[in-house]
Parts: C-alpha cells; structure tokens; sequence
C-alpha cells in the first residue's frame, strides 16, 4: 500500500517512502489511511544508509475509551528499543495496530529527538461500538431468526466488513427461504448516550419469491422427462390446475388410439395431458434454491448411473427468468451408452474363496451395471452382508477392495477386484470419553470390544446399540472413533457419549372413570443403590449405576388410593447381565365411609414380585429369558358390585410364576429404525384343583376361587424397517389367551383382557385385568359383555398394528416424531368364539413426544370404522392420550 504525503500547517511535513517503505508497505499489507509523519528539521532520511535511534517515549492520542498502556504494547513498540529509519518497524506497529480492527485512521509521528533519541506519537482515531441493532420492514419473528443467524452483539466494533457480511448473511438468508432479490440497507446512527457508539438500523425490503414456472429437459431418450423431474426431489415446477388447456388434442389422440384399440397409447396420452396441465404441490414448494438444485442434479446423474448409464453427464443447464417472479430452468442430458456387467475377477484373495467373494457381491454375468450397488456390496451394506464384512469381522481392519475396470467392450465391462488383505489387527486400548454421570463400568460392562480380541466390525455396531438401548446416552451422538496402527497391527477404539437425561417423572391429574384421578411417580432409571449413604453422592440423587428405582402414588380422594415401589439391579452380582427386580404394591378401593361404618365397602390388593432376568447366547445374544414369581392377596368387603361372581366378601391368593422368552435387536428404544422384538410369555398358578378332591361345580363362587388358578399366554412381534431417510414402517401385532386347568372352575375372573382406548391402567385395574389400548374406540368397549355392563372381560384377544413414523426432532432432549396408522383387533369370551379375521378396524394418526423427564408422551386421533353393540359412542372419532406408549 502507498503512504498518502500532504503538506501539515506547521513545520512538519509527510514524506512519501516512495523506495523502501513502499515496498515493505505492500509486503506487509499496510491500510492506505496508516501515515507516518517526520519533522523534516528532526531527522534527515537517507534511504542507502538507515540510521538507528533509540526510542526515547510514546505518546498516544484521539483516544477516548482504550488504555493507553495497553496500546503502546499492542504496536510492538517499547521505550528503549532501537529501530531503524528508514526500516520496517514502524510499519510493523501500523500493521498490529491494524489489525485490532479497532481504528479506521492510525499516524505514527516523530515528534522530538536529542541526539540518537527519538519520541513518537501514535494518533488513533477509534472505530465506533455498537450498542444496538434493529430491523425495519419484517415481522418481529423473522427478525428473531435473523438476530440469532447475524450473531451481532452489543460493543463489536463495527467496521465495512461487519457491515457487508451482515448484509451477506440476510441475503443468504432470503435466498434460502426462495427470495431471490431482496434489498438489504443498513444504516448508522450515533448513540448519543453512550460515547463513540453507534446503533444499526436494518432495513429489509423482500420481494416475491421466485418459484419455478418450468423445467425442460433434452437429450433424454430412455427416461422420460416426467420421471428425470420426480428425481429432482427439491427442484419442482410450480403447481397449475389447467383440465381444459389443450382438451381438443387429448380428445383427438384418445380417438384416434381406440379406433385402433391401442390402450397403451391412450395411457399415455392421458399420463402426458395430466403431467402438463395438473401440478398439485402439497408437500413440496416450487422455490429455486441454488444448494438444493446443485444436490438434485448430483442425485440425476446418481439416477443414470444406477440404471447403468456410467457415461451419463449434464452437458449445460441454463436458469432464466420466465416472468417477474418465475424462472425457467433448461437441462440438457448426454445419457450415453448402456453397460452391464460382464467378467469379474479376484486378485489377492487367499482368505475366502472366489465362490465365497462372488456370494458376498451378489453381481452376476449380465447385470446391469451399477457402480453405487457394486460399492456398497463391497464396502458397507447395510444389511451387514457385504465383502468387507467378512474381512473386518475376522480382524483384516486394513483391508482394501478395489474395482478397476479392465476393459470396456461395446456395452460390457470387466472388472477386476484387487484385494490387499494385509494382517488381521486386535484391539489395544478401548476407551469411554463423555460418560460424565454414568460409571464407568456400567459402561464397560456392555462393550462388545475388549483389549486382545480381534477387531470385528459387528461387534462395535452391537456395541453403539446396547449403549444406546441404555437411554443413558443420546443415541444419535454415539460415536466410535477408531485408531488403526498399521505397523503394530493394533487398534484403539473410543466410544464418545452424550449424557442425557433418563430420570422420569410423573405429575398427572385428570377425570377418569366418573371421578378425578391425580397420580404422582418418579423413576429414577440410573440410580446408585451404593451411593445411597455416600456424603456429596447426592445431586440431586446418587446416581451412575445403572440401577432403577420406581416410586408411584394415585389416588382420587377417598374412595381410591394406591402406590407401589421397585427396584432393579440389572448386573446381580456385576458380572453378568443378570437382571433382579423386586416390587411391593399396595391399592384400596372403597366407597370413602370410615372403617367402622357398616356399609363400608372396600377392596384391598397387596402384592409382591420377584424376578431374575438373563441374557442369553443361544440362539444369539440378542435373546433374552425372564423369570418371576408374583404373590397377589384380593381382600374383598361388601364389594360385589364390581363382580360378577360370589357375595362380594372373602379373601382370594394368586400365587403365579412367570417365564418370559424374547428376542430383542431393535436399533433404538425412543425412535428404532431397523430391527425387531419378539416375546413370548406364560404366567402360570399351581393348579390346585388337580390336588383336591372336592367337587367344584358345587361350590360357591367365594370357595371355588379362593386359590386363582390359570395359564395366561401372551405373544407379541414388532418390526421395524426404514423405507427411507428417516421414514419408518412398524408392523406390530399382539395375542392374549387365558385358559384353565378345571372345566369345572371354568376360566378365573381375574387376569382377564380388556381391549380399546388408550390403554392406561390405574383406578379401573382392579382385578388384575390386562388393559390393551385400541385407537378410534372407547376405553375396554371392545369386550365381551361391556356394554352391559358386566365385567366379564376377555379370555382371549388379538391386535395388528400398521404404522408410518417420521420424526420432527431427534434432539435427545425432545424426541418428537409423527405417525399414521392402521390398526384392528377384538376380544372374546371363549376360544370357541375366537376368529383372528374378525376384528374391529380403524385408522387415524398421531405425535408421540420423547421428554426424558416424562417419558414417552403420546396423542391419537383414530377412526373407528366399526360398530359396537349396544355402545352407540364407542366408535368414531376418539382423541387418545398415552403415557410411556400404553397404547402401543
């Protein structure tokens, strides 16, 4: 940069460093408006032979609001250093100065000198602060938006550059939203109540977005144009609704098609008329934006080359204004030729087979050829079965597989696939980083990935899934970053975490069953029974174990009041997965007169469970056996209005074992997106009858059930599969039969099913009965003798469920995602009645919402599309809410 000479007033004058400071000068990228002054009588300049001095002060001045210490330390310049002039530090202190970005104007003079001693004065002139900004021309939440994009804070210096970029950015903004022209003004004005402060005012003028009036495709010969504009996901023409717009050539082609009776040809007039002249958008707008144009012709050529086009390219596309606020976009096509795959080869395969590789590869003779697919069956396919898999599962970590093309021969290619298998790798260290609440060996303990094994690919995507199935960590942030050593053959590997929330709590009160129902719960799902008595474990509870303790407490005034308490340690011993719960639970129900009124009516319910879960290896270790033995004691007083059986008194004992087999490889417990669950349990009482020799059939109700007997069987699947990013298919389906061992006792009044609604428990659980939730219909209409009120209950149900998930937000702190489904099922008296087809149907959707503070939170709009006797409302259109997915 040049140095601006002028004539000053006084004596002194500015000198042009024409020679040696010019050329530092642009070296060094000194601002045009940085001048240096000498007093012509101070100091003669000789540009052969520099002269050193010493510095014998500094003076700064046109500062108001900067130390002046701290100035004089950031030009580089001290009291007692010696510099040469000419020379480059002076320019040097400009440059530093400079590049504070505080000053729009800095003079360096030389303002005195006794001998080899020089005094200099830095002359600063300070760039304004900003203590405000504001928008003019928008409303308040687009500028909300725009405040957190711009990141403007109050005291940053405002210079052009912050200028032009926050002007930038707004642009980009628009553009991004379809504005293609928007005009961006900001203006300064001083803050009078704050000293060199200025605030900004944006004006912001929008004009009509820009839509697409037409795509127009050429060269395509073998897709047409209307599937080439279905590829451009986010590049669509703007919507037209024009039926009558060239009906006379479509009545001319239809005519002339069937007196030849080609059907096909009036297909395909009829397909074209439409493409042109009924454009619905809905889901997708027609704006131009230029990122997602560039992504969607990538995704064209993609498209081509999947088909085998491996030549195919976009030879120009052109985008020009069709109208004020429409474009035209033109692309021109070059598809090239057809290939298939012909002879592939294997080079340096001496660990599996070429029959082996080939049945990995799953390409044959003759097939299309398909770069992407051969990629994939090489590298990662998601599926797992894939050519690498078979290597990084045995420990080859520095494998490699490379396709090159041979030879290319008028529509065929031969490949030749040369592998470099190279030495099979074991783990070295295996670390945890983020795991700020939760203990280590909680987390160690569901590694798949131990030091000394051999690297395998599949035990580290098990290894994300279990620490995910922990609800510990977010399950979208688990990341395993891994660290090869080639010249050792070793790896280390490290897990990275995010802590989220898993404690839930419960605060709920509402109208249920003719009364209002409050509910209060915590569940502590990563507690530290260790801790319990630990000084400073507390915050607010020890956690870090991996334990879980349950607490839970309803009631609705008087006439009901319940509350249970659990606890699970689901490593017993710490060195299997061997899960132990034990639970106590207590409910009343009663019609509220004091204990010692004579009509008091009640019904008290005590239980305790115990149970022992197991991880099992066999068939693989996805399966799982539960076991667990429940007590129940059913204490009933003058209580028969609930029942249909019996005088409504009298103590009942339901002793029963519980065995549970399942298999769970669900991808994800809040949001799965692949995978499946499968479970299989029967619960079971001795069968006492079998034991005695009394006559059941004539005894009373009080007698014959006063030891519960039954066998409860219980099946449920559920499978998941992503159908595409993010979009989620679940298929479900649930199955309940309750029998008996005594024709004689028949099947017991407890432990029977209700189906419909939304499938919460509490109050209505009285009898031990299973409630299954059904959207579009009441709650329990969907069983045998309900509308009659007779609380019979179902001995035997079934439920399929269809459902699309896509989700709104995957933040582990607000999983939210939206559904539709189709669902049917029924419940029966007998087994004899039971037919699978005949069920009651509806249809509806819904929003489930993740908190990790609440649980799963869920609410349904269903239709239920069938009658149910005698119940006039039970079906139609139902709003459901649920809690930790009881509708499910």
């Amino acid at each position: 940069m040049n140095f601006i000479p002028r004539i000053p007033k006084n004596i002194k004058i500015f000198y042009l460093l024409s020679g040696f400071f010019l050329i530092i000068g642009s070296i060094i990228n000194i601002p045009s408006f940085a001048q240096i002054t000498i007093d012509e009588d101070l100091i003669n300049i000789n540009y052969a032979n520099p002269k050193t001095y010493e510095i014998g002060g500094i003076t700064i001045s046109g500062v108001k609001y900067l130390d002046n210490n701290v100035l004089k330390m950031l030009s580089g310049l001290n009291t007692g250093d010696k510099i040469k002039i000419p020379g480059d530090d002076i320019p040097t202190a400009i440059r530093k100065l400079w590049d504070q970005g505080l000053f729009e104007n800095i003079i360096i003079s030389i303002v005195g000198r006794h001998g080899d001693i020089i005094f200099l004065n830095i002359d600063l002139k300070e760039r304004p602060r900003l203590t405000k900004f504001s928008f003019s021309g928008i409303r308040k939440s687009e500028a909300d938006n725009l405040r957190d994009e711009i990141n403007l804070t109050r005291g940053d210096v405002v210079t052009d550059n912050l200028i032009i970029r926050t002007t930038n950015i707004i642009k980009n903004h628009y553009i991004d939203k379809g504005y293609l022209k928007c005009d961006i003004n900001i203006s300064q004005d001083a803050d009078t109540l704050h000293g060199n402060s200025v605030t900004l005012i944006i004006d912001i003028k929008k004009y009509k977005k820009v839509k697409i009036y037409e795509i127009n495709i050429h060269g395509n010969q073998h897709l047409s144009a209307q599937k080439i504009k279905s590829t451009l996901k986010e590049t669509k023409e703007k919507g037209t609704f024009k039926p009558l717009q060239n009906i006379d050539s479509l009545l001319f082609v239809i005519i002339k098609a069937a007196l030849h009776l080609d059907i096909e040809e009036i297909f395909k007039a009829f397909n074209e008329y439409a493409h042109e002249n009924i454009k619905i958008r809905i889901f997708k707008s027609s704006k131009f934006i230029e990122e997602d144009y560039e992504e969607d012709k990538i995704n064209l050529i993609k498209l081509y080359n999947e088909l085998g086009y491996r030549d195919a390219k976009i030879v120009k596309d052109s985008i020009y204004r069709s109208g004020e606020n429409t474009l035209n976009i033109d692309i021109t096509i070059n598809e090239g030729n057809k290939y298939y795959f012909r002879n592939i080869k294997w080079i340096g395969n001496t660990k599996y087979t070429t029959e082996e590789l080939n049945a990995r590869l799953k390409i044959q003779k003759g097939d299309i050829y398909n770069r992407e697919l051969l990629e994939t069956n090489l590298s990662f396919n998601p599926s797992g079965y894939d050519v690498s898999s078979l290597y990084l599962d045995d420990g080859y970590l520095f494998f490699t597989a490379t396709p090159v093309e041979v030879l290319v021969e008028n529509d065929s290619i031969d490949l030749e696939i040369r592998i470099r298998e190279g030495k099979q790798a074991r783990i070295n260290k295996v670390t945890i980083k983020g795991n700020t609440r939760t203990s280590d060996h909680v987390v160690i303990r569901e590694l798949r990935t131990r030091p000394g094994q051999l690297f395998s690919r599949t035990d580290i995507i098990r290894t994300t899934r279990e620490l995910a199935q922990l609800r510990y960590f977010d399950p979208e942030s688990i990341v395993p970053n891994i660290v090869p050593d080639a010249a050792s053959s070793t790896v280390d590997i490290e897990y990275v975490v995010e802590e989220t929330s898993s404690d839930q709590i419960e605060l709920s009160g509402g109208w249920g069953y003719g009364r209002i129902i409050g509910t209060v719960g915590v569940s502590f799902n990563n507690f530290s029974l260790q801790n319990f008595f630990k000084k400073g474990a507390w915050h607010p509870i020890p956690t870090g174990d991996g334990q879980k303790l349950s607490l839970r407490l309803q009631t609705y005034g008087k006439g009901y009041f319940s509350y249970s308490v659990s606890f699970t340690e689901p490593w017993l011993g710490g060195k299997k997965p061997n899960a132990f719960s034990i639970s106590y639970y207590h409910s009343l129900y009663s019609n509220g007169l004091a204990k010692s009124d004579v009509n008091r009516s009640s019904f008290v319910i005590n239980g305790v469970s115990f149970g022992l879960g197991k991880r099992l290896l066999w068939p693989d270790d996805f399966f799982t056996l539960y076991q667990g033995i429940n007590l129940q004691l059913y204490n009933l007083k003058n209580y028969s209005r609930i029942f249909s059986f019996g005088t409504g008194n009298g103590d009942f004992n339901n002793i029963n074992y519980t065995v549970n087999f399942a298999r769970n490889s669900v991808s994800s417990p809040i949001y799965p997106r692949y995978g499946s669950e499968v479970s299989l349990s029967l619960e079971l009482t001795p069968p006492y009858s079998i034991f005695s020799d009394k006559d059941y059939s004539t005894l009373d109700d009080n007698e014959k059930y006063k030891w519960i007997e039954y066998h409860k069987w219980k099946f449920y699947a559920s499978w998941y599969m992503e159908l595409l990013d993010k979009l989620v298919l679940s298929v479900r389906t649930k199955f309940g039969f309750l029998g008996t061992y005594n024709e004689q006792i028949g099947v017991t009044p407890f432990e029977r099913f209700y189906l419909g609604g939304d499938g919460l428990s509490g109050y209505n659980n009285l009898d031990g009965r299973e409630i299954i939730g059904m959207r579009g219909y009441g709650n329990e209409t969907i069983t045998p003798g309900y509308y009659m009120n007779k609380n019979i209950g179902g001995t035997i149900f079934s439920k399929y469920t269809f459902e699309i998930r896509y989700p709104l937000s995957l933040n582990p702190n607000a999983t939210i995602y939206a559904l539709g489904f189709l669902e049917a099922g029924n419940s029966w008296l007998t087994f004899d009645s039971f037919d699978p087809f005949e069920v009651k149907r509806s249809a509806g959707f819904g929003v489930r919402v993740f908190l990790p503070m609440f649980g799963m939170l869920g609410l349904d709009w269903g239709y239920g599309f069938d009658d149910i006797p005698g119940i006039p409302g039970a079906n139609g259109g139902q709003f459901h809410f649920s809690i930790n997915q009881s509708i499910d």
